[in-house]
């Protein structure tokens, strides 16, 4: 092909991705700026980055039932969606349970998790009194605290998960 043909080719070809882009198919809706916003910001496992707020088990066993409980069964037990709690196996176990006893480093991930994802249908809908409580359950039902515990940005990264040394500290040694 001679260079004439070939730059002509390389033009088509940029015209017409060109113009199939102006005429895309639309799909999809522009994001509202507060959907945006909800998921601008990061929870580090020191319990930078939480909000203001506070809850505890029972509290959160009532937003659990509400929000929770249709995909994660009841107490966490699994059903459509992922088993929380109730683990009869470990990590080094065949088949290994990974629920939020067995496997989560940080319970600040667990909130930074909810908060941004949960629940499946409405994310970003709970309040931080009520992610603190659903927290706060979550951590109850697999044994991590006891249900009149109250759970805050104060409180929340001073408990150590039971897997906490199981992954690599990625954040020691960063300034």
């Amino acid at each position: 092909m001679s260079m004439r043909k070939t730059l002509l080719f390389f033009f088509s070809v940029c015209w017409s991705l060109a113009g199939s882009a102006e005429s895309s198919p639309d799909l999809g809706q522009k994001a509202p700026g507060d959907f945006l916003k909800q998921g601008n910001y990061d929870v580090f496992p020191d319990g930078e980055g939480l909000p203001e707020g506070l809850g505890n088990a029972r509290q959160g066993e009532a937003i659990y039932s509400q929000h929770c409980q249709t995909c994660h069964g009841l107490k966490g037990e699994g059903g459509s969606a992922e088993e929380l709690a109730g683990a009869l196996h470990g990590l080094t176990d065949n088949p290994p349970d990974k629920t939020i006893g067995t496997y989560w480093p940080y319970a600040t991930t667990l909130f930074d998790f909810i908060r941004r994802s949960m629940p499946l249908s409405a994310p970003g809908s709970l309040t931080n009194d009520q992610l603190y409580a659903v927290t706060a359950y979550l951590l109850y039902i697999n044994h991590i605290i006891k249900s009149e515990d109250e759970i805050s940005a104060k409180t929340l990264p001073r408990i150590t998960m039971p897997n906490h040394d199981g992954f690599i500290n990625v954040f020691d040694g960063q300034e």
